[in-house]
């Protein structure tokens, strides 16, 4: 991987990127649905909505998700724009991912030995950061490096506008809920219907036909209760 002073464009994206706000409603669409800025364009170095990618389209584009109020970007991503070696990655929905900023340590754990470098959050052996932030702030305020020398020159064909076909026209079904409890935008992590082996939409339409005609129209109650009965001769009433 060929570093970024060696080509062309400059590390400017990597400021506007650490800035930048993501997951608000943007100005230009916010009477439109799934108008939060989740996309950040490298040429522009600002954030934008789905709807916003026809303003961009030969833009390198790089897509921010968010888990637990926190943006994190897919290590495949972020690894072709910048060293993002002894930076810890998490596992979440199956795919590696890094976050953009420091979070706050929850609590203590003892015996830990080792720390983030730049904001003391306790770490897996052998990282030494917890996010992208704290490296890029770390080597520039206190090892005194310049962050060129971290950035790397990318192919924008990899950063394709084709990478968010689809993107603005998903299912009605837009929510999933993490761990956490947290509701959050389908386009944030992984698609809920992929996580759970198959969509919908490629199901049987004879299975759906005949899913329908099984069905009672009694309240769900009722059917327990009726199932429930035992087959035996009728009884009679006692006399009164």
């Amino acid at each position: 991987m060929k570093k970024e002073e060696e080509g062309s464009g400059g590390g400017g994206w990597l400021e506007g990127l650490m800035g930048e706000k993501f997951f608000g409603v943007c100005g230009f669409h916010e009477d439109r649905r799934k108008s939060e800025k989740n996309i950040f364009c490298l040429r522009c170095c600002l954030s934008i909505c789905p709807h916003c990618l026809p303003s961009h389209p030969s833009h390198p584009l790089l897509q921010v998700r968010r888990y637990v109020y926190h943006d994190v970007i897919r290590l495949g991503d972020l690894e072709k724009l910048i060293d993002c070696s002894y930076i810890q990655p998490y596992t979440i929905n199956g795919a590696k991912v890094i976050f953009l900023s420091q979070r706050a340590q929850s609590r203590a754990c003892k015996g830990s030995t080792n720390f983030c470098f730049n904001c003391d959050r306790i770490l897996q052996e052998p990282f030494h950061f917890c996010s992208l932030s704290c490296k890029v702030d770390y080597l520039v305020c206190r090892a005194g490096e310049d962050v060129s020398s971290i950035l790397y020159k990318f192919n924008e064909s990899d950063f394709a506008i084709s990478q968010f076909e689809g993107l603005r026209m998903e299912s009605s079904s837009s929510e999933i809920v993490d761990e956490d409890g947290q509701i959050t935008p389908n386009s944030i992590l992984e698609n809920p219907l992929q996580c759970k082996g198959g969509s919908s939409s490629s199901e049987d339409p004879h299975l759906i036909r005949k899913k329908k005609k099984k069905s009672t129209g009694f309240l769900p109650g009722m059917v327990l209760s009726l199932s429930s009965r035992r087959k035996s001769a009728p009884q009679r009433a006692p006399f009164s």
